[in-house]
């Protein structure tokens, strides 16, 4: 039944963005902030000088009729939410940068929290938020299972970050946005952990780049290297930093000052390689890299290398999160 009705909620959500799109001659991504911006205002069709037309007001009060009987739970809004975001990125395809963090990677996120934060109260930053799935995807998770917890999202793009402060509202959750260069000073207070899919190139303003110790002296410095440094800023002392980054990440040219920066700032404590179906090439396989603050309560681990074999293979999680488990028992 839960299947059927999320079906049902994705068919009716999807039909309205694309009416709402197609009258007002709007983006997907803009439909669909002004779709959920409407479901925040008691499901009421905003018009404004006659405009979206009487025609399409009439299909998209049916739509959010029928979307309201189906008394959705927040974490199947959300996955709805989801899916209709993935479907309007197959009609207009969105920069690799920009693209949908999918929730069978926002799970291993989840657990590695899980495992790493026991606590029940926490704190935490998305040091690059895009459309927000992967944070809703955590906070949703987490607090399912109990935890209250508080988070911040960062990104420079009005567009995304407007369909991910829209869904956040609707879903209720404690999250706090900023519009904004995640490089330059954030108003946030040390948070437990610090988590991305980082935006992988090159950071254009290299006299801000030089101002970190993974800056480097000529050229355009990596960004998601910058933001990894930048991230780990914000952390308490061994609290924990969870970044999606390519596999190869030591081994490109600008690999020795991040290993310069990881040998006296943090400790590098592992890396679960994502299984090879995800990526269309060896070449872009990306691991979850988990870093620790230094502090007195941390100390450098075994480092922990995983390799996960499928996400959809029940065996090969069990045995991941056994290793997982058994690797965090010994060492942290």
């Amino acid at each position: 039944m839960k299947l059927e009705k999320i079906e049902t909620a994705f068919n009716q959500m999807e039909a309205a963005v694309s009416a709402l799109a197609e009258n007002l001659e709007l983006s997907f991504l803009e439909s669909y902030s002004e779709t959920v911006e409407n479901f925040n205002d008691n499901f009421q069709v905003r018009v404004i000088d006659n405009q979206p037309s009487p025609e399409v007001v009439a299909i998209l009060e049916t739509a959010y009729t029928n979307l309201k009987k189906l008394d959705l739970s927040a974490e199947e809004w959300r996955q709805v939410f989801q899916l209709v975001l993935l479907k309007g990125m197959q009609k207009e395809p969105l920069q690799a940068n920009h693209q949908l963090t999918p929730d069978s990677i926002g799970f291993l996120f989840v657990f590695l929290v899980q495992q790493l934060l026991p606590q029940e109260n926490l704190r935490l930053l998305d040091i690059a938020s895009g459309l927000g799935n992967l944070l809703l995807t955590v906070v949703s998770n987490l607090e399912t299972a109990g935890k209250k917890v508080t988070a911040f999202g960062v990104d420079i793009d009005e567009t995304l970050l407007s369909v991910a402060a829209a869904n956040t509202d609707f879903l209720k959750k404690s999250v706090a946005y900023f519009h904004q260069d995640a490089l330059q000073d954030l108003l946030v207070d040390p948070v437990d952990a610090v988590f991305g899919d980082l935006p992988i190139g090159y950071y254009p303003n290299n006299q801000k780049a030089q101002e970190f110790a993974v800056g480097v002296k000529e050229g355009h410095t990596f960004a998601h290297h910058l933001l990894l440094e930048q991230g780990m800023k914000y952390v308490r002392e061994a609290g924990f930093g969870l970044f999606l980054l390519p596999t190869n990440f030591l081994e490109t040219e600008q690999g020795p000052q991040l290993k310069n920066w990881l040998a006296h700032e943090v400790y590098l404590q592992g890396m679960v390689q994502l299984p090879a179906d995800l990526f269309t090439s060896a070449s872009s396989r990306k691991s979850i890299v988990i870093l620790q603050k230094r502090g007195a309560e941390a100390k450098q681990a075994e480092v922990l290398l995983a390799n996960l074999g499928s996400l959809k293979n029940a065996e090969s999680m069990t045995e991941f999160i056994e290793k997982f488990k058994d690797w965090e028992s010994l060492n942290l």
